[in-house]
């Protein structure tokens, strides 16, 4: 048995979504405020009983207080004669819902029996069930909402002139009376899905079947005995060891965790067998002699007590006695020593308590010993086996383990070595073979180092949604990277092994730029830092890809739905074969560039690019910029009149458009000294024709060195087709913004 995907709806942002399962590990990626954690907390309040208790009213999606609260107005304006018809169905669209899909073979049917849809069910159909956060009991909601209301307003005070002051009473809305009644009336109840209406996601956006007039809730609790489900939540504090109370710590220290582990699989008292009859009879002997000690070393002071009468003829006598048992050993703060010195004798010279390592290795011990902790609980290991009873003994054929956000203090190496080993760690017992005994490990991460790690067919990306009309939110759908390429093996084979070998922050950025050379890549950031600050405040991620690459990672762009700029180069050549062309119009030159000939704008003639508008230089949803040489106007000489010139690549535009400040420079080296010279040509065309045949002779790299060497960068001046660029980019970013603050607004006011 294994979750094949989850279904999320009206939880947070989480409008309605899928996130389908990998049989062993899914990563969930995205940038900042995508959805990832809200995804962890659904599945963590809705499929862990004991945290149902934790929803609230503000998991509900924000733009869903409108209607809910559009049917306390009718119920609260409803006559008293003239009750309006109350429905489940008419709640059911708005409320927090999530559905579990289940794959199951006959080997597990003994263990979904309920909640089979029906008798005619095969093993190739999945099993769904609903959980939804619905209304007890209806009747009984109306009637105390509407009491509370109307008492409220009856009573709301008046002024003298008999208007009704500015004070509103609890509560003027629906939503203001659940949030303070939310569980008194609302729990979590279950259904059972229909594998038949079991629909395909569309643009994203995931199709829940609607539960139909007769469905009945369940009378028992859906996946109990099906999987167990295990926690490691992001709010993880380690104490300092200067301060003495650690009460405040998310969560549990290494010796905390080994005392609970101990009394669960360990402890010699609990259901002794034979090999823990020797530590129980050291234990007993240890008591003896300590029971004699007590007497011995109390005996005087007791002596004082019945100096003063008592205990009298008639009360009991004072005697001590202790209860030695092998947890307590462990029930201090140092229990857990780490050796610092090589031992001697046996024994450690050095020690220090846990407290004082590094919290980075505090985290990572602490982690993977919950993993181990949480596979033994599920596997029944040790004292645990003997402590269950007839009802407990049959271990749930699926473990979920939801671990959020892993990376919190350990480098980026660690990082590494934890995601590659934790399921290793969940599946280290024998009895973990049987192929239906499986596990399922979700983790959500903000962390590259841990995307980096894992294939692609892991990764499920949480893609920001902008909202489509007003009175809605921003919103997330969740793409399956597995699928982002298509039947495409050579395109996904590239883009696999480009991001494995740069980075995978592109999962985790607000918008990306594609670099085609190293100078680019050296020099734009320092044009968004210093020109750009609304960009330079964003999280950009910047990709090194040469032209004639960067439309391969067009499917992975797309899929993300990432705003992205491209900042290439015109490469122009001649009508035919494939040599370099001094870039001139009316010459019939065409484009060496993949990018623009087969991409944005999709043009090859080198006049049809150098006349598109700003319109054709986008895609078609407006989310992919391409940014490459444009003819620049200049003054060439002091008093000579505007001129156009048309730059071949970066480094000639960058010169052209610091002209004064190239041909300032003292004793420049490499192709900064080439660029300089032909500045100094007596016309703009000669410069340029000098520039042009100079571009292949030196490093790029080294020009770009040399230029930050000599150089302020606040100094140097983009050229117009980057700085059009990355203008355009601020702006997208900037609409996206307000897009949500806008829409948050409008929904504040119609609460």
């Amino acid at each position: 048995m294994k979750i094949s995907f989850i279904e999320i709806q009206n939880f947070r942002k989480l409008k309605s979504c899928r996130v389908e399962m990998a049989s062993e590990e899914t990563i969930l990626v995205g940038a900042n405020n995508s959805g990832k954690t809200s995804a962890m907390d659904a599945m963590i309040l809705f499929l862990k009983k004991s945290r149902r208790k934790d929803i609230a009213t503000t998991d509900f999606t924000l733009s869903n207080w409108r209607p809910i609260n559009r049917i306390g107005a009718d119920w609260a304006n409803a006559d008293k004669d003239n009750k309006p018809e109350l429905m489940l169905e008419q709640w059911l669209t708005y409320l927090p819902a999530i559905d579990v899909w289940l794959s199951v073979d006959d080997a597990d049917l003994h263990h979904v029996i309920h909640i089979l849809p029906t008798l005619d069910w095969t093993p190739d159909q999945l099993l769904g069930v609903r959980l939804i956060l619905a209304p007890k009991d209806i009747e009984k909601l109306y009637k105390e909402f509407r009491d509370a209301y109307q008492s409220a307003r009856d009573n709301e005070p008046t002024n003298s002139s008999g208007e009704k002051s500015t004070l509103s009473l609890w509560p003027e809305s629906m939503r203001e009376f659940l949030d303070r009644e939310l569980h008194r009336h609302f729990e979590v109840k279950a259904y059972i899905l229909d594998p038949a209406q079991c629909n395909e996601p569309e643009n994203g956006t995931a199709k829940p079947q609607p539960l139909s007039a007769n469905s009945e809730p369940m009378d028992r609790e859906p996946i109990e005995g099906l999987f167990k489900i295990d926690v490691i939540s992001a709010q993880r504090g380690f104490s300092d060891p200067k301060t003495e109370d650690d009460s405040h710590s998310g969560f549990a220290s290494l010796s905390t965790q080994l005392r609970h582990y101990f009394t669960k699989h360990l402890d010699p008292s609990e259901s002794p067998d034979a090999s823990d009859i020797e530590a129980l009879q050291a234990i007993e002997e240890a008591k003896a002699v300590f029971d004699d000690k007590l007497k011995t070393s109390f005996k005087p002071a007791i002596g004082e007590l019945e100096g003063l009468n008592y205990p009298g003829f008639s009360d009991p006598k004072i005697s001590l006695t202790s209860q030695i048992r092998a947890v307590d050993s462990l029930d201090h703060k140092t229990a857990v020593q780490f050796d610092v010195s090589p031992e001697r004798d046996g024994k450690a010279v050095l020690s220090l308590p846990e407290q004082y390592n590094g919290l980075g290795y505090q985290n990572l011990i602490s982690m993977v010993f919950s993993l181990i902790r949480f596979r033994d609980e599920w596997m029944r290991v040790g004292k645990a086996e003997k402590r269950q009873s007839n009802d407990d003994s049959i271990i749930e054929p699926l473990h979920m383990v939801l671990i959020e956000e892993p990376e919190a203090h350990l480098h980026a190496q660690v990082q590494q070595v934890f995601i590659k080993k934790a399921y290793q760690v969940l599946r280290a017992n024998n009895r973990l073979k049987d192929e239906q005994l499986n596990t399922q490990l979700i983790v959500s991460t903000h962390s590259s180092h841990i995307a980096h790690e894992l294939d692609f067919t892991c990764l499920r990306y949480f893609r920001r949604e902008p909202a489509r009309q007003e009175g809605e939110i921003p919103s997330a759908t969740v793409v399956n990277l597995s699928k982002t390429f298509g039947d495409d093996n050579d395109t996904s084979k590239f883009a696999t092994r480009y991001l494995k070998a740069t980075h995978c922050d592109l999962f985790f950025a607000d918008a990306a730029i594609l670099i085609e050379g190293s100078a680019e890549r050296m020099l734009v950031p320092h044009f968004i830092r210093h020109k750009f600050p609304k960009l330079d405040q964003s999280y950009i991620s910047l990709l090194e890809i040469g032209g004639s690459h960067a439309h391969r990672l067009r499917p992975l762009l797309e899929t993300l739905g990432l705003l992205s700029l491209i900042i290439t180069d015109l490469d122009s050549i001649c009508e035919t074969g494939t040599a370099k062309a001094f870039p001139e119009r009316g010459k019939k030159y065409r484009t060496g560039n993949t990018t623009l000939r087969n991409w944005i704008p999709n043009k090859k003639k080198l006049d049809e690019l150098l006349g598109c508008s700003d319109d054709d230089k986008q895609s078609g949803n407006k989310q992919i910029r391409v940014a490459y040489q444009c003819p620049v106007k200049l003054k060439y000489k002091e008093g000579s009149e505007e001129e156009d010139a048309l730059p071949y690549t970066f480094e000639d535009s960058l010169a052209l458009t610091n002209i004064e400040l190239f041909r300032g420079y003292d004793d420049p080296k490499g192709l900064l000294k080439k660029l300089k010279e032909a500045l100094g040509k007596d016309t703009l065309c000669e410069a340029c024709k000098e520039m042009f045949d100079n571009l292949g002779t030196g490093s790029k790299a080294e020009m770009a060195l040399e230029l930050l060497y000599l150089t302020e960068p606040s100094e140097l001046e983009p050229p117009a087709y980057i700085s059009d660029g990355l203008t355009w980019l601020e702006e997208k970013l900037d609409e996206r913004k307000q897009d949500f603050l806008a829409t948050a607004k409008a929904e504040v006011k119609n609460d």
